[in-house]
């Protein structure tokens, strides 16, 4: 068994922690909580089989499951502000609610005696409103996250807020603490590169630094002629593209051709030229020194002398010129913006370079200030984590109040944002349903057969297995939060394709975008299907039924993603939920941008209830939709759990002609496969939704979509 390597964990949970009846089982390891997993325990086990065999009586559409995990522990921890920025892998800083599932941005790890940043993509993304905390470092930095959020100090990981002793005890941040990264240093981006005085800043930079203006008079015999010129040749077509499109803001065309072929030792460089002595005239008075040099002036002078003659290898950034003047105005421009530098001694041609110093802080904070072109100038994977500014805690203030939070799930398990070392969070929302054989819903006792795998290797490998197909995700959902941190589907899916036995993935997580290159591998060998589930299209009502899931947006993006990979996805519109779901309107958005996402297909069904979710969903919709109580009490009279038969019918002529539009083959979950015939498809055992607990005021709705 891989130790598990958790902050703040504890061993051996008091009796009223562990899930009923489990304290008898023979195969308990141990009993973990950690505050990553608040309000969770996970139960490991030596599982004695992994194959589940589903009685013949059963109406289920399949023979064989294999459940890794019993109980559900999508219970999010929630992090930053939506304003944080997060450094991504071109060097640039965006936004944390403008990133996008899929992107790539930098993470850190450890390799060899450093800790290094490192190219990582976002694998989750999600929000939600949570109590806000602002941490304030001695640099300036200032962050906001919620309690349960985590920074890499230099005494490791610690939570934003905590306590030494009783429920809460946990690492947490201190006065005495100083976090990893490099900071924001207070002094926040321009944000101006697309301002008039910008544009004519850069251009100035870039042309003086490697532009080439002439005027020419000569006599060809007959008469005196001039010739005017200008060109700008670059091996990095993104400074000449901005340079194009900044001139022709200011009303000058050039024209774009090949100027040098690309060698073993030489990049192809390619032109922009324009021989119009009006063009040529305009060009030189743009590129002037106003007399008063605003600092946005010099943010695009610094930018443009960069992508012009600066580089940023090796942790040194540096601009070379010989011209004096111009090695002036990069000196004078760093001086405004309070960039230290260093003028470095003549090279034998005349060249001198002007470095900027003071680390990767300061290097950050120009390339923030400045907003250069040339990605490859900017990046920083591979460089060591080398904490030089001054980021130890000044203060940590809870600001009384809730806010929106947006939270990520990286490939590395950490991103930068604001310049230091943050923790993600590992998945998705907080009331996933759960539904055990026994009938008890555990959202908070979760049992993970951490050797699933190897018995499930062994139990194929019998000469009695016959190979039939077999469904994950049928019970409880196997890329749920615990799947982040144990990793047990990559040897769930090895001993399924090794062994030849077709499989299907049922989810509504984007963390199965993390196996996909392993899926890929077993398709290639058996039958692989995946599913997944995406009930609510419109944003509002989703942050209200389902806070802190992924949004639609994201799984939509990540049934584009496994489409990409080669697989016919099928998405489960379900459940539609009546009077709010159930437009034609509604359902024609929701198919259209499940089509456009690359599905193949639909499976689609209504809401269904069960006795112990009903009453505090029904408080929720007494508190957020009064007007509809009395129609669903009458269509979900008494303890019926599933909507009226009418209803449904009702429902599938309005479904089926707009599944007919959008080119989208599917079924109404009542319409389930023989068994077995179609792995992934096994619509009814993922109708209901279920949470433990009771709707307080305030509440999202209990955990109804899958």
């Amino acid at each position: 068994m891989n130790a598990m390597r958790w902050q703040g964990q504890e061993l051996g949970v008091p009796d009223a922690a562990a899930l009923p009846g489990l304290e008898h089982l023979n195969g308990l390891v141990r009993s973990v909580t950690t505050p990553e997993f608040s309000g969770v325990t996970f139960h490991e086990v030596m599982a004695k089989s992994a194959l589940n065999h589903v009685p013949g009586a059963s109406a289920m559409p399949f023979d064989w499951t294999v459940n890794p995990y019993r109980g559900c522990s999508h219970a999010c921890v929630y992090c930053m502000a939506p304003e944080t920025l997060v450094l991504c892998a071109d060097g640039r800083q965006r936004r944390m609610d403008g990133l996008a599932i899929g992107q790539e941005i930098i993470g850190s790890e450890a390799v060899g005696e450093y800790r290094r940043y490192v190219r990582t993509r976002v694998l989750a993304k999600w929000t939600t409103h949570k109590r806000a905390h602002r941490i304030t470092l001695a640099d300036g930095t200032v962050l906001t996250a919620s309690g349960d959020h985590r920074f890499l100090t230099d005494r490791g990981w610690k939570h934003v807020t905590g306590a030494m002793s009783g429920d809460g005890r946990r690492p947490f941040l201190t006065t005495s603490n100083r976090l990893q990264g490099f900071g924001l240093g207070g002094r926040p981006a321009l944000g101006v590169s697309g301002s008039g005085e910008y544009r004519r800043g850069y251009l100035s930079g870039m042309i003086r630094g490697d532009g080439m203006l002439f005027h020419r008079t000569y006599d060809d015999g007959a008469r005196s002629r001039t010739l005017h010129r200008f060109r700008l040749a670059l091996a990095d077509s993104e400074a000449l593209d901005r340079t194009r499109r900044m001139l022709l803001d200011e009303g000058v065309a050039t024209h774009t051709r090949p100027f040098t072929t690309a060698t073993d030792t030489r990049r192809a460089m390619t032109a922009i030229h324009s021989a119009r002595r009006t063009d040529v005239e305009t060009i030189e008075r743009l590129i002037g020194v106003p007399s008063l040099r605003t600092r946005t002036w010099q943010a695009g002078f610094l930018a443009g002398v960069f992508d012009a003659e600066g580089s940023h290898s090796r942790g040194i950034l540096r601009i070379s010129n010989k011209d004096p003047e111009v090695l002036q105005l990069i000196a004078d421009a760093l001086t405004v913006h309070d960039l230290p530098y260093v003028i470095e001694p003549p090279r034998p041609n005349g060249v001198r370079a002007v470095r900027v110093t003071g680390g990767l802080p300061e290097r950050q904070r120009f390339f923030r200030i400045t907003e250069p072109a040339i990605t490859r100038k900017l990046a920083i994977e591979g460089m060591a984590v080398k904490t030089v500014a001054d980021l130890r805690i000044v203060s940590i203030e809870d600001l009384g109040v809730e806010s929106d939070m947006v939270d990520i799930t990286t490939g590395t398990g950490d991103f930068i944002a604001n310049g230091v070392i943050s923790h993600n969070c590992f998945a998705r929302g907080t009331h996933e349903y759960l539904e055990f054989d026994t009938g008890h819903d555990f959202d908070s006792q979760i049992v993970v057969k951490i050797n699933v795998a190897e018995v499930l290797r062994k139990e194929l490998a019998r000469g009695s297995w016959t190979r039939e197909p077999v469904a994950l995700g049928t019970n409880t959902d196997p890329y749920q939060r615990a799947e982040g941190r144990y990793r047990l589907m990559p040897g769930i899916v090895s001993a399924l394709a090794d062994s030849g036995t077709p499989f299907s993935i049922l989810t509504k997580g984007t963390l199965l975008r993390r196996d996909l290159p392993l899926l890929q591998e077993a398709a290639a060998s058996v039958p692989v299907t995946i599913a997944t589930s995406i009930a609510v299209f419109d944003d509002t009502l989703q942050k209200l039924v389902e806070p802190g899931t992924p949004s639609t947006a994201a799984r939509l993006e990540t049934v584009r993603a496994a489409t990409e990979a080669g697989f016919r996805v099928t998405v489960f519109l379900m459940p539609i939920l009546p009077h709010l779901t159930d437009s034609i309107a509604a359902l024609d958005d929701a198919l259209r941008r499940i089509r456009e996402a690359g599905a193949a297909r639909v499976v689609y069904g209504a809401l269904h209830l069960r006795p112990g979710v009903k009453p505090w969903f029904m408080q929720w919709l007494g508190r957020e939709h009064p007007e509809l109580v009395s129609s669903y009490l009458g269509l979900y009279p008494g303890v019926s759990s599933y909507a009226p038969k009418g209803y449904r019918t009702w429902l599938a002529k309005r479904v089926r002609p707009l599944l007919r539009v959008h080119g989208l083959g599917g079924q109404a979950e009542d319409d389930s496969p023989p068994r077995g015939a179609v792995p992934g498809l096994a619509a009814r055992s993922q109708i209901v939704t279920t949470s433990r607990g009771r709707a307080a005021a305030g509440q999202a709705a209990p955990a109804m979509l899958f």
